[in-house]
């Protein structure tokens, strides 16, 4: 794996499986690295295959005092960046949170570290390893998950330890109760490889309820650039279990509506309905298969339009008449008309 050295946000990454393909591969790394930071330096790395993505927040200050507030499962990414995050993750007992979470607060205190910080690792979801991948020195994008299943407010505390003060809790303090998940609401269109959709909201609706948390910064008639990140809310729910906030998520995408641009909602709500995410079985290619499925179960255009056609010519073809049987007389009306016929006569 090739990655940007001042990189972020799965800017500079490429993926290396042969040889032959390391030339272009770095020049195109190189190449997103020093135009997205100005720095082209990269690095090379082990690649694990179908690796999931978790992280651990971490939380430190001036005192000496380090902390772990518990793991995020972040593996649904597309271009490298996430999209989806819950807290805890489905994979992490008791005992592997225990043990990465000590080696997030081990690399925090190597560094003397100040603030809220994040600790990201590769792991192998076949023997549970796990592989340090980045420290990001920030708070980011996905802690709401992080605060709703530990009820602490993060922002405040990484304020009041800018300001000298000590945390107020101690890591037998921290307790991770429900469970959370984040849907990063986007200006793309996933039908078309995620590409921006920028343009002007003309409609905004906003789902509510208990458990249901929206941080957007938008509204009706907000213009949604091409020249900044196409993120226009982080979007999360929680629930007493992970099944419950899967259940509320699905409800509350449902009722979420923007209109005047293409979104990720669509796309999240298909996610909610697919099985391997409602079974927890989740790795960083889980878009790419995800998308395979969906190409299997849905016929291609060309079937779909002539299924089309054929039920337009069927509707319009002209219809051949159809005899219709006579209504049979009674007796009484037999007799009747055998004697009108005999006068006759």
């Amino acid at each position: 794996m090739l990655k940007a050295s001042a990189g972020g946000g799965g800017k500079g990454m490429r993926l290396v499986m042969d040889e032959s393909e390391m030339k272009s591969a770095l020049e195109a790394s190189q190449s997103e690295a020093r135009s997205s930071f100005g720095d082209d330096a990269v690095y090379v790395e082990k690649a694990i295959v179908r690796p999931r993505h978790i992280e651990i927040q971490v939380f430190s200050d001036k005192h000496g005092n380090h902390v772990h507030l518990g793991e995020r499962e972040c593996s649904i990414q597309r271009r490298h960046q996430k999209v989806v995050e819950e807290a805890p993750s489905p994979i992490n007992s008791a005992e592997l949170r225990a043990e990465m979470g000590a080696c997030a607060v081990k690399v925090a205190k190597a560094v003397n570290y100040v603030g809220a910080g994040t600790v990201e690792f590769l792991v192998s979801d076949l023997d549970k390893s796990f592989y340090f991948l980045e420290m990001n020195t920030r708070l980011q994008v996905e802690h709401p998950v992080t605060e709703l299943v530990t009820g602490m407010d993060l922002v405040r505390e990484q304020i009041n330890v800018a300001w000298g003060e000590k945390l107020s809790f101690t890591q037998d303090d921290v307790s991770l109760t429900g469970h959370a998940i984040e849907c990063r609401v986007y200006a793309e269109d996933p039908e078309n490889n995620f590409l921006p959709s920028p343009g002007t909201i003309t409609r905004l609706r906003l789902p509510q309820g208990p458990g249901v948390r929206d941080d957007g910064g938008v509204y009706e008639g907000s213009e949604v650039s091409i020249y900044y990140d196409p993120m226009i809310s982080k979007f999360a729910v929680y629930g007493r279990d992970r099944a419950e906030a899967i259940d509320r998520m699905r409800r509350a995408l449902a009722e979420y509506e923007i209109g005047g641009i293409k979104t990720t909602l669509g796309f999240f709500r298909e996610i909610m309905e697919d099985e391997e995410f409602i079974a927890g079985k989740l790795d960083t290619g889980f878009i790419g298969r995800f998308n395979e499925r969906k190409k299997v179960a849905e016929p291609n255009r060309e079937v779909k339009d002539m299924a089309v056609i054929a039920a337009a010519l069927a509707f319009t073809a002209p219809k051949a008449a159809t005899p219709v049987a006579s209504k049979q007389s009674s007796k009484w009306a037999m007799n009747g008309r055998l004697a009108a016929l005999n006068n006759r006569l």
